[in-house]
């Protein structure tokens, strides 16, 4: 089969580096149930995820399927310049990670949480409107701070207020690993075929025909007394932007795409 044989290709699968609210890493055993059997035959050249967050579909998908090229894409500035810094200089932003991994861990509990809250201050500062398609070595600092505030603060919660501060508290971890320098190296082997831009779900259309599979993980339609999360950027996405989705599902299909989308069950929302 291709995909057993593919799997020896790497030595490490890749998996999430983030914790993120409606990530997929653990439904990725009925999520493969919905693959187009064209992935599995090998016809699939090009993979597609307008909503990558944590990007656990895109890293089982590149790990057991021969695919040529991937476009990722997100509207959160944070995660594209992390997966970016990843892609283009991996080892350097390891030994940033252990450095303040082990400047973290050798703190005292009251000094932890002056140091989290100092960071997650100077995080706050960095411009959100920056230039995202080339990639810059002053991102180092930067990503590395995504890694440590996503490992630390409460509950692993990524979440920013409306002018798009991450506001989450710290989290009461006793040894909290940052990261894993295996997984770190075979996501930047993973990022290799990846274009990750900054970008509207809009642009899979530039992409898109008979040899693409998309994705669509978007933030989900609210269901009536349930808890829902959608606070990943400062930005909206209601139900016009669901309808915008769902033109966009539509013309892909026309152009021959093959297409999968998570979303909340239409059914119970006004229950």
């Amino acid at each position: 089969m291709l995909e057993s044989n593919l799997n020896n290709k790497w030595t490490f699968k890749p998996t999430p580096i983030v914790k993120w609210a409606g990530g997929k890493r653990q439904l990725l055993s009925k999520l493969k149930d919905k693959y187009p059997k064209e992935l599995k035959k090998g016809l699939i050249k090009t993979y597609l995820e307008p909503f990558c967050g944590g990007a656990a579909v895109f890293f089982d998908i590149c790990f057991s399927y021969e695919i040529k090229k991937a476009y990722l894409f997100d509207k959160n500035i944070e995660l594209i310049i992390l997966y970016k810094t990843i892609q283009h200089d991996v080892y350097k932003l390891i030994n940033k990670l252990y450095e303040l991994e082990d400047k973290y861990l050798s703190l005292s509990l009251s000094e932890r949480s002056e140091f989290y809250y100092n960071i997650r201050k100077l995080y706050n500062t960095f411009d959100k409107q920056i230039d995202s398609n080339f990639y810059s070595s002053e991102w180092m600092e930067r990503a590395c701070y995504t890694m440590f505030l996503n490992k630390t603060c409460f509950n692993g919660l990524y979440r920013v207020n409306r002018q798009g501060k991450f506001n989450v508290p710290i989290g009461n971890y006793k040894n909290p690993k940052i990261f894993c320098e295996k997984n770190l190296i075979a996501v930047s082997k993973a990022f290799e075929i990846a274009e990750i831009k900054y970008r509207d779900f809009s642009e899979v259309l530039k992409y898109a025909n008979e040899s693409t599979f998309i994705y669509y993980d978007p933030p989900y339609r609210p269901i009536k007394n349930k808890s829902n999360f959608r606070a990943y950027t400062s930005l909206k996405f209601d139900d016009r932007e669901q309808q915008r989705l769902q033109q966009v599902f539509i013309k892909a299909s026309k152009l021959q795409a093959l297409q999968m989308l998570s979303n909340s069950d239409p059914k119970k929302l006004y229950r």
